[in-house]
């Protein structure tokens, strides 16, 4: 029997813990503690326990599948390779797509990158980071000129008032979760704001159940009572900010008085109070926050007020402060440092920036690539597949499963089905996928060597403990064997990941201190690591901000409310998210037989006053309904959740959230409203 033990990253959420893979005569058996890393330090979540088990599922991709007369046949890597080619090569640039994917490695994301910009020529590339955290890199670019986590995971321990808002994070990121323990057990107060009695709010020493949609009025509230009580630093502000007084201007109305910002949000004065009077007095202070906060259509408004808080309270540049975001999947941090995005470059550089244009040119060896404009945004190009068909001809998907992962289903699907061609790459035939003309197999995180950034900017390694099953190949392979038969072979020559990271860190600033054999370390490095000698960076803004002044800038912000409120017909707010259990799309934890076990169907909660109201009882399978559509789905009567809101997690293809929520978007970062719209709930009628 041949036994080993291979060391890699976790691949579901951003917190990028280690754990080993058990290989047993070539095959992944199981996980086993690896006790070296200082993030989870030998620790992990049942879904680190279990990442093993959906890797050599039956229902693995395992050759490519070609559409013909509406059903999937069998072919050749050849004959998909051929297909793909003459329908691309059909296509003038801009009338193709590419998704890229924060499931796989920080390779594979540069390539697809790479790809659509060189290969292809079309500037629409983007990925799922647009669904949760395309407003914190946007609203913290604003404010600190760097748009990501300020402080390391391990801080977090050292902060004497911790203030988490829009995360469940022991939930969400329970490995996190452990720090915020240390720091409660270090004296740390916690203050916890979320419409839901969750796990994590059982950890707080103040729990502020709120109405979805109000955090901007809170978050000026509670600025207002530190500046009265003199609790703002003001050494910090005058030396390091700037335009405070354009805040004050805002934040000091008698709109966003305690009185009215409690009426606004249902938060009692009292807790207010405490709240301002803890962040104000108890110092380094840190926020948390995740998609509670980013997903609005206000998702930027939401993020600069949070830094115009922690501005305001000097809680920048030293351990136990910052602002940070905790990012929802594991390598979602590296896919946007990749420049899977449509208006930057790896490490940020902006696309409309002609010597920037001129220096990927040069550095690829190409002639030409896309124009330097902003390509199509995954939102806006869902919007443009279906009330513009024809002017985005094919798509190219790589690990996302926008038919679940998106909002208002309806039209997602509607705006695929007008795409003329479609390859999806993935390593299942996910919802979307079934929608594809051409599949790809693909290798999953246990079948490939690779890099991941985690939530904290940390970048770690992947190490692959097992072959793909079947003919399925890693991504980066793909992608260099399609870019070949498009005539780029000598841009696309790479041997191995390796060669494929030495790029990325040739024209990436923040990266270019960084290799593989510096990664070998269970520290690994957080960027920005400019030089080969350069320790890496765990805190951000230490002695200035990355704004072009150094200094941060405070935006005054009014509140909002969401695009669609509450009325007559649709009388609840809906929110979004995760439980423990399971992961986004469900594509590989409900493959994985004991987290499915665990949490088999989804659920709507509902307040108990409102259920009596409505006549609904416990476990009742109800119809919840919004302008969108509707779900039947059991109901979960109970208080852990406030009157007048409703929650569904959203990983249930069964009952999908998604079905339901609205695709208003953010003006700035094209972000939908996943956390608020108006729903309504019924009693399912028996037929006569």
């Amino acid at each position: 029997m041949d036994l080993k033990y291979v060391q890699t990253t976790c691949p579901y959420c951003g917190t990028g813990c280690s754990f080993n893979l058990v290989v047993k005569d070539g095959k992944v058996v199981g996980t086993q503690p690896y006790t070296r890393s200082p993030v989870n330090e030998g620790r992990v979540c049942p879904k680190g326990t279990y990442a093993h088990e959906f890797v050599n599922s039956p229902d693995r991709l395992t050759k490519p599948l070609i559409k013909k007369d509406g059903k999937f046949v069998e072919a050749t890597w050849d004959e998909a390779y051929d297909l793909i080619v003459q329908k691309f090569k059909s296509y003038k640039p801009g009338e193709t797509a590419c998704l890229a994917s924060a499931r796989v490695s920080n390779e594979e994301n540069y390539l697809m990158m790479k790809f659509a910009r060189a290969v292809l020529k079309t500037p629409h590339i983007d990925h799922c980071a647009r669904l949760c955290h395309s407003s914190t890199v946007a609203g913290l670019a604003a404010s600190f000129g760097s748009g990501a986590m300020t402080n390391s995971i391990n801080d977090i321990a050292e902060s004497k008032c911790l203030f988490i808002i829009g995360s469940n994070t022991f939930e969400q990121h329970p490995l996190i979760g452990r720090k915020i323990v240390q720091a409660k057990q270090n004296g740390a107060k916690i203050i916890y704001a979320d419409p839901r009695y969750t796990p994590t709010a059982r950890q707080a020493d103040l729990y502020m159940p709120f109405i979805s949609g109000t955090d901007v009025a809170i978050l000026n509230g509670l600025m207002q009572e530190i500046i009265k009580n003199g609790w703002e630093d003001k050494e910090f502000i005058e030396k390091r900010t700037k335009d405070f007084e354009k805040l004050k201007e805002v934040v000091m109305k008698e709109d966003y008085s305690l009185e009215n910002v409690s009426k606004i949000s249902g938060i009692p004065v009292e807790s207010l109070k405490q709240t301002a009077e803890w962040l104000g007095t108890c110092k380094p202070g840190a926020i948390l926050y995740s998609m509670g906060i980013t997903q609005h259509t206000v998702g930027v408004d939401n993020v600069r007020s949070v830094a115009n808080l922690q501005m305001l309270l000097g809680n920048l540049g030293k351990p136990g402060a910052g602002v940070n975001a905790l990012r929802g999947q594991n390598n979602v941090q590296g896919a946007c440092d990749m420049g899977a995005l449509p208006n930057v470059y790896t490490g940020y550089q902006k696309v409309t920036d002609e010597a920037t244009r001129k220096k990927f040119i040069e550095a690829w060896g190409v002639d030409d690539i896309a124009e330097g404009k902003v390509g199509y945004t995954v939102t806006e190009l869902i919007n443009v597949l279906a009330d513009k068909p024809g002017e985005i001809k094919g798509l190219y998907i790589m690990g996302e499963n926008p038919m679940l992962s998106d909002p208002d289903l309806h039209h997602v699907e509607k705006g695929l089905k007008n795409a003329e061609f479609i390859v999806v790459q993935d390593i299942f035939m996910t919802e979307t996928a079934e929608l594809a003309d051409v599949v790809l197999p693909a290798a999953c995180f246990a079948e490939r060597d690779g890099t991941q950034t985690s939530t904290e900017r940390r970048v770690q390694r992947w190490r692959k403990a097992q072959n793909p099953p079947g003919e399925a190949k890693e991504d980066w392979q793909i992608i260099c064997e399609l870019a070949a038969r498009m005539g780029y072979e000598k841009q696309f020559s790479f041997k191995s990941p390796e060669e494929i990271f030495n790029e990325i860190a040739a024209v990436t600033p923040s990266y270019h201190g960084m290799s593989y054999a510096r990664l070998e370390k269970p520290e690994a490095l957080h960027w920005p690591c400019p030089s080969e000698d350069h320790p890496g960076t765990p805190i951000l803004h230490r002695e200035k901000f990355a704004t072009p002044d150094g200094l941060g800038i405070f935006a005054p912000i009014e509140w909002k409310p969401p695009a669609e409120v509450p009325d007559e017909e649709y009388p609840f707010v809906l929110t979004t998210g995760r439980i423990l259990w399971h992961w986004h799309t469900g594509s590989m934890t409900r493959r994985s037989v004991t987290l499915d076990n665990e949490v088999p169907t989804g659920w709507i909660e509902i307040n108990p006053e409102d259920a009596e109201e409505l006549g609904i009882k416990n476990n009742e399978v109800v119809r919840a309904s919004t302008r969108r559509g509707s779900v039947e789905i059991p109901a979960r009567v109970t208080p852990e959740i406030i009157k007048g809101v409703m929650f569904i997690p959203f990983h249930y293809k069964e009952h999908p959230a998604n079905r339901l929520t609205h695709n208003a978007l953010d003006p700035i970062s094209k972000i939908p409203e996943f956390k608020a719209c108006a729903v309504k709930v019924e009693k399912i009628t028996k037929e006569a």
